[in-house]
C-alpha cells in the first residue's frame, strides 16, 4: 500500500509521517538537532511549565529557545490553570519560534498530577475543553494536545474529550495508548488509536511501542494514524527515525549503524549538551544518554559502568576510544 508521506498540522507541512516524542529531561536542543539529521518530520520539545513562563523564570525562559534548523517544531506547555495557560501559550505564539503549540494532557508523574496538570487534565473534560477553548482563541500557530487513552482502565474518554477539542478548534492530538495507571508498563492499545482517527476529521498521530521500522509501518496501516511518534525507542538511537522513514517510502533501511558512527553522534550529542548546559550539568545529564548509546553493543556492561559515573567530556570520549581499540583488537585476533 503506497503511504503518501506529506501531511500538515493547520498551516504547517510536515514533511514525512514520523514524529519525535517530547521527553522530559531529554528533548532539549542538544537531543533535537540531533534527532534532525535523521529526518523526522516533526520533533516536540520537552514540556514547559505555565506558571514557570508566567513569572519569568530564567531556566524556562531559555527551554523556549529554538535553533534555526529545527522546525517544524512544537513546544509543549503543561498546566491546569485557564489564565496562566493562555499567558504561556501566549508567550509562545509571540515570542518563541516555535510553529506548533502543543497541551499536555499525557504525562503521568506524580508532582505533575499533584499540580492537576498533565493526564489529570483528562479527569477534568468540561475543564479541558474549557482550557482548550481558550488558549486556541488566543494565538495564531496551531494548537494541539498530547493525551492517553485515559486516567485508568475505568476513565477510557480519550475518543470522546478529542471529538470536543477537535470540536474548539484543536489542530491534531497525539495519543499515547496506555492509560496514565499504565505509566510505560504493559502493551499500548492501538485500537483507541484507530478509534480516534475514525472518529475525528483533524490528523491523529499514533505513540506507544514503536521500536522498529516494521512497528511504525504496522501501527499506520492497523490504525490509519496520520503519523508515528517515536519515544523511548530514539534513546541512543536516532538511527531509528530515518530507517522508519526509509521503510515507508521504499520498503527497505540501513542495518545498524558502524561503531565509529555510533560513537561520533554520541560524542557530538555529549559537545552539544555541554555547551548548552555547562560542562558538569551537561556531562551529568549525557550519562544516561551514553548508556542508552552503547546498548545491546558487544561485551558494553563494564564500558556502561564507566560511562555511569561521567563528569567530563575528555572521560567520555577516553571511555569510548578505548572500547573501539579493545573491539578492534579483537577483530584482528
Amino acid at each position: 500500500m503506497h503511504m503518501p508521506s506529506k501531511w500538515s498540522i493547520g498551516n504547517v507541512e510536515i514533511a514525512n509521517r514520523f514524529v519525535v516524542a517530547p521527553m522530559a529531561g531529554v528533548s532539549n536542543p542538544a537531543f533535537r538537532t540531533i534527532c534532525k539529521e535523521f529526518r523526522p518530520g516533526l520533533i516536540y520539545t520537552e514540556m514547559v511549565s505555565d506558571k514557570a513562563l508566567f513569572y519569568h523564570n530564567k531556566k524556562t525562559l531559555d527551554m523556549t529557545a529554538v535553533e534555526p534548523n529545527e522546525h517544524p517544531l512544537a513546544m509543549q506547555i503543561f498546566g491546569h490553570d485557564i489564565d496562566t495557560m493562555v499567558y504561556a501559550a501566549k508567550f509562545l505564539d509571540e515570542s518563541c519560534d516555535c510553529d506548533i503549540i502543543d497541551v499536555n494532557m499525557g504525562c503521568p508523574v506524580n508532582k505533575v498530577i499533584k499540580a492537576h496538570a498533565g493526564s489529570s487534565l483528562m479527569l477534568e473534560e468540561a475543564h479541558a475543553v474549557e482550557l482548550m477553548q481558550a488558549i486556541v482563541k488566543t494565538v495564531h500557530k496551531p494548537v494541539t494536545v498530547k493525551m492517553r487513552i485515559g486516567f485508568d482502565s475505568h476513565h477510557k474518554n480519550c475518543v470522546a474529550l478529542a471529538k470536543q477539542l477537535e470540536q474548539v478548534g484543536v489542530a491534531a492530538i497525539a495519543l499515547h495508548a496506555r492509560t496514565r495507571a499504565q505509566m510505560y508498563e504493559g502493551n499500548a492499545d492501538w485500537s483507541y488509536i484507530k478509534e480516534m482517527k475514525e472518529a475525528l476529521r483533524i490528523p491523529v498521530i499514533g505513540n506507544g511501542d514503536v521500536k522498529t521500522p516494521e512497528d511504525a509501518k504496522r501501527m499506520i496501516e492497523e490504525t490509519g494514524c496520520d503519523a508515528v511518534m517515536l519515544g523511548r525507542g530514539v534513546l541512543g538511537d536516532p538511527w531509528l527515525i530515518s530507517q522508519c522513514v526509509d521503510y515507508l517510502e521504499t520498503d527497505s533501511y540501513a542495518s545498524q549503524p558502524p561503531l565509529a558512527e555510533r560513537f561520533a553522534i554520541a560524542r557530538k550529542h555529549a559537545q552539544r549538551l555541554c555547551a548548552l548546559k555547562g560542562e558538569a550539568v551537561g556531562m551529568r545529564e549525557m550519562r544516561s544518554h551514553a548508556a542508552w548509546y552503547v546498548k545491546g553493543l558487544h561485551n558494553s556492561h563494564a564500558l556502561k559502568l564507566s560511562l555511569t559515573a561521567l563528569t567530563t567530556y575528555e572521560q567520555l570520549d577516553q571511555c569510548l576510544f578505548d572500547y573501539e581499540q579493545s573491539e578492534a583488537s579483537a577483530v584482528r585476533k
